[in-house]
């Protein structure tokens, strides 16, 4: 099996568990040398943070943006929002991938070649499942940050995509959300998926080795739904 991704580097935030680490893997085993990073490592809503960790790595051909989450929150009518709760989740999915981009593009044009996979969700296509109002929006805001820097970067030779993942099975966070749905809302959530089963982390890395590799060169600013079809019924 040839390693596509002989001699480049990757960096993949948020990867702890779950989505991230299938996503390590996954270009790890295409031959990239890979740098996992979560909060224990660097807090990338820090832009200072995301320099100096950046600076220690050199060029990075694929940033893979997949941190993020809810950060432990849950769904409260708008009114009952805190600020400080708002620009947390705001923070964590948005603020982070701007960070981070902002990073590693010097390099990537220097190279005149560069990946950038933004990790969205299904919350960023329709609405959050849970309620979480600055999920939602941070989640939407990917997607534009997705199309507006596939238009700035395209010229010097940087792609950029991104996936929003249906409801994966992946962490913590998850698996409490599937329990709160209990028997029949299990059920009713499966019956609303096409291929009639929840994702799987290595359902999201496929996506991402596809616009990691040189196939997808004429691939950018495109958003890939990975979701078994649940979309189609949004």
């Amino acid at each position: 099996m040839t390693a596509v991704l002989a001699g480049k580097t990757a960096v993949v935030t948020g990867a702890a568990h779950g989505i991230g680490t299938a996503i390590a893997k996954a270009l790890r085993g295409d031959g990239a040398d890979v740098y996992e990073v979560d909060k224990d490592v660097a807090d990338l809503t820090d832009s200072a943070a995301v320099h100096r960790f950046f600076d220690g790595i050199g060029v990075v051909d694929v940033l893979v943006n997949n941190a993020g989450g809810v950060c432990g929150q849950v769904g409260r009518p708008l009114e009952d929002v805190p600020d400080a709760d708002w620009h947390a989740v705001v923070a964590a999915n948005l603020t982070t991938a701007f960070h981070c981009t902002r990073a590693v593009v010097p390099g990537m044009k220097a190279r005149h070649w560069g990946r950038i996979i933004n990790i969205s969700s299904a919350a960023g296509l329709t609405v959050s499942k849970t309620g979480i109002q600055a999920y939602a929006s941070a989640k939407a805001g990917m997607i534009g940050f997705t199309r507006q820097m596939a238009h700035e970067l395209g010229p010097a030779g940087i792609t950029v995509n991104c996936i929003a993942p249906g409801f994966i099975l992946s962490n913590p966070t998850t698996e409490v959300q599937w329990r709160s749905y209990g028997p029949d809302g299990q059920r009713e959530l499966i019956s609303n998926i096409a291929t009639r089963r929840l994702g799987d982390p290595d359902d999201i890395a496929n996506g991402v080795q596809f616009f990691a590799s040189p196939r997808s060169a004429w691939v950018t600013g495109q958003v890939i739904a990975i979701d078994g079809g649940s979309a189609l019924l949004s």
